[in-house]
């Protein structure tokens, strides 16, 4: 063989591995594109809310899921006779979603022991509130670091009046929803002290979402100049607190558990309408055991 033939091979060869490689690497670009999983790993916030849309709302399991430096509580809870499902009307219906995301110093981890040391059981509430402004103004609010203890803020979910869900803290989270607060169940008087330097609250077995304020509303505190919520506003809460366990008991508002005696949202909330909305949305079905 000739050189020239010879050296022509070798370059065809080359040539062809070359290509190869260019193929192989800009699959490897198209497949990160398209993979979120792996496009958002610079982004480990981003990643972490990949399947908060589905809410999962706080359970006595997931109180044991605790960062390394809390306690966990050796009480065990009673296990439930009953739970709730969700219903057609609840899949037939699918707001809009936003994730927003909030500066740590704004929320904290859930405790399974007080401040003195006692272990931790309360069933989780969920407690209602209203924004005050707009929600963007709050969202902007939350996404601020705040060092002062008393002003730290947040709330785990809020719904824009054209129904829009935005998720905001993480539900396993402890946010930051009523500052001394207490709230008044069938079993007695719940609150707990995570926090030598603050008041008691709920904050700690509490799932707060709020309600945006109407713009004709801004400042308001009175029920006659307050113009209520919208038709979307009350569907999208419901759907989204039909995917907890929480019974309807176990519902308040921030008005209800407040202690400091300045807090009345949500104002001109119609409660039995929610209530309807939400047996809609989910049924409760009973959790048969076979005895041994």
């Amino acid at each position: 063989m000739r050189f020239q033939d010879w050296a022509t091979r070798v370059l065809l060869i080359s040539l062809m591995f070359m290509a190869l490689i260019v193929v192989l690497l800009i699959g490897r670009a198209t497949k990160l594109h398209n993979n979120p999983t792996i496009s958002r790993i610079s982004n480990p916030q981003v990643t972490a809310w990949s399947q908060y849309p589905q809410a999962q709302f706080q359970s006595a399991k997931e109180l044991e899921k605790k960062s390394q430096r809390v306690l966990k509580s050796p009480v065990k809870t009673k296990q439930p006779v009953a739970r709730y499902v969700t219903t057609q009307v609840f899949a037939q219906y699918r707001p809009h979603y936003q994730v927003a995301s909030v500066d740590p110093s704004n929320y904290g981890e859930r405790y399974a022991q007080d401040v003195n040391g006692l272990p931790l059981n309360n069933q989780p509430i969920i407690v209602l509130h209203e924004t005050g402004y707009s929600a963007s103004s709050a969202i902007n609010f939350f996404q601020v670091a705040h060092t002062d203890e008393g002003v730290q803020a947040s709330y785990h979910a809020l719904v824009k009046l054209d129904g829009t869900v935005v998720y905001l803290v993480p539900p396993d989270k402890r946010a930051f929803g009523a500052a001394n607060s207490v709230f008044d169940g069938s079993e007695g008087v719940e609150t707990v002290q995570t926090n030598p330097n603050l008041p008691a609250s709920v904050n700690n077995f509490a799932y707060h979402v709020s309600l945006e304020t109407p713009p004709d509303s801004y400042d308001s505190s009175s029920q006659q100049t307050h113009s209520g919520y919208t038709e979307a506003q009350y569907h999208s809460l419901a759907w989204l607190i039909a995917q907890s366990q929480v019974p309807d008991y176990r519902i308040t508002t921030h008005h209800l558990v407040d202690r400091s005696g300045k807090k009345v949202d949500p104002i001109n909330f119609d409660g039995k309408k929610f209530l309807s909305l939400l047996n809609k949305y989910r049924q409760v079905r009973p959790i048969y055991r076979v005895n041994n």
